[in-house]
């Protein structure tokens, strides 16, 4: 284990704009895989971190050597742009590495440090991404001194790590990989690209107690604020921060250009990409009853991919058919929260998953796996957090993170039927980065080859305790969504989903 590798940092004159790479000379004694970016963390809620965040850690069997280059896989991590860390905690690497594979796992700036935007040339936007850029160059440029094959580099994430992977499939130029693997994410789910807002910097200074109409001195300001204060400070004023479609300035490097919903053509690579089959679950269930029965999941959706123009004949009415879609006629019927969860998957994830899939044949990617990960045991990680028994629902949003890593505080909870899907989902996920294809011969633990996506098939594997071979993944619900888009598409919102 090399933990703790600096492979960029934060200018101390702007901490909201581009990484500067570290060349440090001498030995650096990589044991510390401690360091967080400053956040709000996800499990206690507390806000911690530090700027000196920019670390690599790199998981190497015995096996590898510069004679015998290994696979590489590289995560990002998940958490909405605002939270996560590279640490062991959660990605510990043990299950994949004993697959004769390259772990990798590297931090970026979050929340307003990473993806503050602004019509400023010093903070153009999407310094989280840059930063990430910065990590994959790093390990492009010397993996193969730790043992590492530098053709066979796999970029993964799960979520708004997913979201990362697409969104360098769309923009990135430089060739830092040659696999991607995309967990419940996508740069077209509504959302994902926010609108730049201008003037946070002053809202944040503002509720800093500083005042002051001048954007550049607000920045000045910011940029001496402890990172704690800054964090809560953009917590509590509700300044809405992620990646963006950059404005261009002369000199200065742009990474998103455009909306990806604009964007035809992306990097031609070998691609796994799924979802579980229940991934809004947590989402719904963990309302209050007071905050499930005042909510209208038909309306909140469809006014966020659609815009209607005051036609409010025409928005009643389709809302009346979404309605009986997913509800039937039990649409008052309390505590029903099934359909809630379902058009809220439906939306949020797999139709643009779906898309984004058929996006990437018409670019021509020809080499695509597509999987639907259904089990749900006691390492289901979203469902642990949340303290909801894994025998209610299906796999929700981000459930198999215990499938693949060796998240530290489940070690004593692993029965024999988890320890079965950890074996299949790890097999699959280095096969494929090993040789592009997941299932190249059948095994023991995975007894069929799984069929590749093709323009005119949709095939994908269920992955449960029972591997089962399927077609077309939410068939009926997303073919309803695909016909509703058909004929109100015209009314699609410009950040929405793609128009292809």
């Amino acid at each position: 284990m090399f933990l703790g590798i600096p492979y960029a940092r934060v200018d101390p004159d702007n901490v909201f704009g581009t990484p500067i790479p570290v060349r440090f000379e001498g030995i650096f004694q990589a044991i510390d895989d401690t360091a967080i970016c400053p956040q709000e963390e996800e499990f206690n809620k507390t806000i911690t971190g530090k700027l000196d965040c920019l670390h690599i850690n790199i998981y190497i069997p015995n096996s590898a050597s510069i004679d015998n280059p290994l696979p590489v896989m590289i995560q990002i991590f998940g958490g909405k742009f605002q939270f996560g860390f590279a640490g062991r905690y959660l990605y510990g690497p043990r299950f994949l590495v004993r697959h004769d594979v390259i772990f990798i796992t590297f931090n970026y700036r979050l929340g307003p440090y990473g993806f503050f935007c602004l019509n400023n040339s010093k903070v153009p936007g999407n310094q989280g991404l840059k930063d990430q850029m910065q990590a994959l160059r790093w390990i492009k440029e010397n993996i193969r001194y730790f043992g590492g094959d530098d053709f066979k580099i796999t970029i993964m994430g799960n979520s708004a790590g997913s979201m990362s992977v697409d969104l360098h499939q769309n923009f990135l130029n430089e060739p830092f990989f040659n696999r991607v693997i995309l967990q419940s994410g996508v740069s077209l789910t509504n959302g994902v690209i926010t609108r730049p807002d201008p003037v946070a910097p002053l809202k944040l200074a503002k509720q800093l107690n500083y005042s002051t109409n001048d954007i550049t001195d607000a920045l000045s300001f910011l940029n001496k604020v402890e990172p704690h204060e800054l964090i809560a400070a953009t917590r509590d004023s509700g300044v809405i921060v992620g990646p963006c479609v950059e404005k261009k300035f002369k000199n200065v490097d742009n990474y998103i250009t455009k909306h990806p919903a604009n964007i035809n053509s992306v990097r031609d690579v070998d691609v796994l990409i799924g979802f579980t089959n229940d991934e809004c679950y947590v989402r719904v269930i963990v309302m209050e009853k007071e905050e499930f029965e005042s909510k209208d999941f038909v309306s909140e959706l469809l006014e966020a991919y659609y815009d209607f123009k005051n036609e409010s004949i025409l928005s009643d009415k389709i809302k009346r058919i979404v309605r009986l879609f997913y509800y039937g006629r039990n649409f008052h019927r309390p505590g029903n929260k099934r359909p809630g969860v379902n058009i809220s998957s439906d939306f949020i994830m797999y139709n643009p998953i779906l898309r984004t899939i058929r996006k990437y044949l018409f670019s021509g990617i020809e080499n695509m796996y597509v999987y639907m990960f259904s089990y749900s045991g006691e390492r289901s990680f979203v469902k642990d957090k949340h303290i909801i028994s894994y025998t209610e629902g299906g796999a929700a949003h981000a459930d198999e993170l215990g499938y693949l890593f060796d998240i530290s505080y489940m070690k004593e909870r692993t029965r024999d039927e988890d320890m079965l899907i950890i074996d299949r989902m790890t097999e699959l996920w280095t096969n494929f980065a090993k040789h592009g294809n997941p299932t190249p011969k059948p095994s023991k633990l995975i007894p069929l080859q799984w069929p590749r996506v093709t323009q005119d098939k949709l095939p994908y594997l269920e992955i449960n305790t029972e591997l089962r071979l399927c077609s077309r993944p939410m068939h009926e619900r997303i073919s309803f969504l695909d016909l509703l888009y058909r004929d109100i598409g015209h009314y699609l919102r410009a950040s929405a989903i793609s128009k292809e």
